[in-house]
């Protein structure tokens, strides 16, 4: 694969035949702002481009396979396991500027967007019209709707209304080589051959490019109603957990805090959170009103029975905006604690929930690491972070043996790599170790087939032949 060095002056003429040169970055302090996502790599792209139309980026993507100039497609760079990162150099495409279309059909209940489009505004217009768009990453607010749809990134409201690719009905996408296609369309029921829309999406800009989308909305829920638990010990919050789901109550989402990420919340910013707790659940429940004020009594009986030492239910609406906004605050918060912060989503089913804490607490004391736990844990999507400072080389040792057993945990519970973050360039070593040699090779075959001359989005998702594990100095 060629590096494109920013030197080659015909190709560059090819370039500005297709977008103008304000659009066009060569300087290295502006290719410098794209070196990097919110994971810790840093990958200096060659140049940077930002396409305002999908025929722009399909000339781009047939320039790129003439001259085999590998293509990263990025958005807000949100992404904790280095999807957009440029590990072999080459060319950006900047995709934020292409978020001129938000429409929302009421009639047909869709969003049709741009990928450029921030998802909280995707949200917004859809409430507006007495709709909803359930996914909802904790970075909607900045976070674009192309990256989370090739990332498959859902949020806490994944354990009662599904993930993303649930909502995704069509799709507008340029190949690898260049065409511009579309799959599925406007309506709910389509089987017409493969299922091109669920392929794509969860692919991590590997397949295509999108360049519009058709979302799925729902009505709105007509009542919600959240509580916050607090527990002594966090092994009885795991058990809360299984407990409720099993009792026949299907929570909209179900959020754990331990008390590390308690702490790293109160000393950023304070919160009136129980320092002493090891652990925290936030329960939120929605449906019609008097369902709703059931479930959460029914809930509340549920913790304190399983060991919660006090549960308090939201009576307003800013009281549940202030529960919310302790969980959000977990990511920056535990981002202060140091310098380097790796962020994981191992995923187990809910049932393994209890033993996943236990082994993530086993890691973290063999290892003496500063790990916490926060996430989605009604799905089994849990976040276990380790704050650590990549300089510190011996730490870094750690750390890597750390995560290994981590993954290695969750698959042997019956869980994934990742419930929503993606393989990207952190978990591709572990691939086989989940999908076996065959499994994996079925998606190499897919890759190649579809990208014959691996111009998009080249170095993730797949292994490096006798790299076993990732690789953090």
């Amino acid at each position: 694969m060629r590096r494109f060095l920013g030197v080659d002056k015909e190709i560059i003429q090819q370039i500005e035949a297709i977008l103008p040169k304000e659009r066009i970055f060569l300087d290295l302090a502006e290719r410098y702002s794209y070196s990097y996502d919110a994971s810790f790599g840093q990958y200096l792209p060659d140049i940077v481009v930002q396409p305002q139309s999908t025929s722009d980026i399909s000339e781009l993507v047939k320039l790129a396979n003439r001259h085999l100039i590998p293509i990263y497609p990025r958005g807000a760079a949100t992404s904790l396991s280095g999807g957009p990162l440029p590990v072999h150099g080459g060319m950006v495409l900047d995709l934020s500027c292409l978020n001129e279309k938000l429409i929302i059909d009421r009639e047909n209940m869709l969003a049709i967007v741009s990928p450029g489009v921030v998802t909280a505004k995707i949200h917004q217009k859809a409430e507006e019209a007495g709709l909803f768009y359930p996914p909802d990453p904790s970075s909607s607010l900045v976070a674009t709707i192309g990256g989370n749809l090739a990332e498959n990134s859902s949020g806490p409201k994944g354990l009662k209304y599904g993930t993303t690719k649930e909502y995704v009905i069509g799709l507008e996408v340029v190949t690898p080589t260049g065409e511009i296609i579309r799959t599925g369309g406007k309506t709910v029921k389509n089987v017409t051959g493969y299922d091109l829309t669920r392929l794509i999406v969860g692919s991590e800009g590997t397949l295509g490019i999108i360049t519009e989308a058709i979302l799925r909305l729902i009505p709105k829920p007509g009542a919600r109603k959240t509580l916050l638990a607090t527990f002594p010990k966090l092994i009885d919050s795991g058990q809360t957990i299984t407990k409720i789901l099993s009792s026949g109550i299907l929570p909209s989402a179900m959020e754990l805090m331990d008390q590390a990420c308690i702490h790293a919340v109160e000393n950023y910013r304070p919160s009136g959170l129980p320092l002493e707790a090891e652990a925290l659940l936030i329960i939120e429940v929605d449906g019609h009103l008097s369902a709703v004020d059931e479930e959460i009594r029914k809930c509340q009986h549920l913790c304190l029975e399983t060991g919660a030492s006090q549960v308090k239910i939201a009576n307003s609406e800013e009281e549940r905006a202030a529960i919310w906004k302790a969980r959000r605050l977990v990511s920056p918060a535990i981002t202060r604690m140091g310098p380097t912060k790796i962020s994981e989503d191992a995923t187990v089913p809910r049932s393994m929930i209890p033993e996943m804490m236990k082994k993530l607490k086993e890691i973290r004391e063999k290892y003496e690491l500063n790990l916490v736990v926060f996430g989605h844990a009604g799905d089994g999507n849990l976040h276990p972070n380790i704050i650590t400072d990549q300089r510190n080389t011996a730490e870094m040792k750690k750390v890597e043996n750390a995560v290994s057993e981590i993954f290695q945990a969750a698959v042997q519970l019956g869980g994934t790599l990742s419930g929503e973050h993606g393989i990207g360039l952190m978990k591709s070593p572990y691939m086989e170790m989940e999908l076996g040699e065959i499994g994996l090779l079925m998606m190499k075959k897919i890759k190649e087939a579809w990208d014959p001359n691996n111009i998009l989005n080249p170095g993730k998702i797949f292994p490096v032949p006798g790299k076993t594990k990732v690789a953090l100095v």
